[in-house]
């Protein structure tokens, strides 16, 4: 579960980690409000106002600009606020901002210039094990940074047997170049970033930048956080976080219903139980010319009911130009599956895209019989290049 980030900011400062200090508005009118409680609060004078939606580079498509003034807040507010912000991130058509964070003046006048750092906290899934990812390059794409200067990013591992170390922390300091009460401050800092990440089961914590500031301070100015979705009933308070805005709303209507569902950018829909044989159907569907339309798993009770509710999900796409039904007969019997089919498509009416069904397993003879048997639209298949096959005649 994605989080925006002032509730990530949240999350972090409630294990002690050094934030940017802001307020959330949905207004023109509470952004001002939100700039004048931060100005009595932290003597700020210069306000940032920050798009909260789920991407990065927000910067970039004008979603993070610098306030001089009240009119300034309340105008740039207004402008942010209802606008299709468009990041690299997004889709063409962008996203819809909700919110805007007003935050404080962090970039202020010192004995030292401001530095940023960039820093992650994720699972390296190569050795199975946590680690952090840093560099001195802050501010700038972390994709950008490991093509152009890839000695310029740094990784620590942390142990499950240990956890995070202080000479570790000590060491991420000292890769950044940092030394004196800006060295003590960053070992503070990575060390409560660490025991956010583990102790709120999140999958990802990113921060960029993490700045240092021109008084040695060392503070998360941006903050993407991920929560593990399997962790959540650990967490009620991180679920309430949750901004259904922010997500596909055909994927949320499926998670509603209990089915498993991702949107692609294909031609081809797929249905079927169990995610392994998920993955394998939407390999074949790519080696037989087309594009999966969607990751769907009915998982093991194809029923009626739960088939006409993944056809209509997959059929929202207008991009679809067929649907496979792939079936292992395991838990679920395949003449049970294949008669939910053949109940589903008359319930619905006409499909007017292709259908070709694949059963295998348990009565997969008899379910054969009842589609071919049913004199609907729908083509049987038996072997999976038989399905491949099928799907590449139909798209041709």
């Amino acid at each position: 579960m994605n989080l925006h980030e002032y509730q990530g900011k949240q999350i972090l400062n409630s294990f002690g980690v050094e934030i940017q200090r802001g307020i959330v508005a949905s207004t023109p009118e509470e952004a001002v409000a939100a700039a004048k409680k931060l100005t009595e609060d932290t003597g700020t004078g210069w306000h940032v106002i920050k798009a909260q939606v789920h991407a990065g580079g927000r910067g970039k498509g004008g979603g993070v600009k610098l306030a001089k003034s009240l009119d300034d807040v309340k105008r740039i507010a207004g402008d942010i606020i209802g606008m299709n912000l468009i990041t690299p991130q997004t889709s063409a058509e962008g996203k819809k901002v909700h919110q805007v964070l007003i935050t404080e003046d962090v970039y202020y006048p010192g004995d030292s210039e401001p530095e940023e750092y960039y820093m992650s906290v994720l699972l390296n899934r190569t050795t199975g094990k946590n680690m952090i990812m840093y560099s001195t390059e802050g501010g700038m794409d972390i994709e950008q940074v490991a093509e152009e200067t890839p000695h310029l990013i740094f990784h620590e591992e942390i142990d499950p047997a240990t956890g995070f170390l202080p000479f570790q922390a000590r060491k991420v300091a000292f890769n950044l170049g940092l030394s004196g009460m800006a060295f003590k401050q960053m070992t503070k800092f990575v060390t409560a970033l660490v025991t956010a990440y583990e102790k709120s089961d999140s999958s990802l914590f990113e921060i960029n930048p993490v700045l240092k500031t021109s008084d040695d301070k060392i503070i998360a100015v941006d903050a993407k956080v991920s929560i593990d979705d399997n962790a959540l009933f650990r967490h009620k308070d991180y679920l309430e976080m949750r901004d259904k805005r922010e997500e596909n709303p055909v994927e949320v209507e499926a998670g509603e219903v209990g089915l498993s569902y991702v949107d692609l950018d294909g031609n081809v829909g797929c249905m079927v139980n169990g995610a392994g044989l998920a993955m394998a159907t939407m390999d074949l569907i790519k080696q037989a010319g087309g594009e999966p339309a969607n990751f769907l798993d009915v998982g093991g009770t194809a029923d009626a009911e739960r088939v006409e509710i993944a056809f209509k999900l997959i059929l929202k796409d207008p991009s679809v130009k067929a649907i496979l039904i792939n079936i292992f007969g395991g838990i679920v019997r395949c003449d049970r599956v294949a008669q939910g089919i053949v109940d589903a498509y008359k319930n619905m009416g006409n499909i007017e895209v292709p259908i070709i069904v694949r059963l295998q397993g348990t009565n997969a003879d008899i379910a054969k019989e009842l589609i071919d048997n049913s004199g609907l639209d729908v083509q049987s298949a038996v072997e999976f290049q038989e399905a491949a096959d099928k799907v590449q005649a139909v798209l041709a």
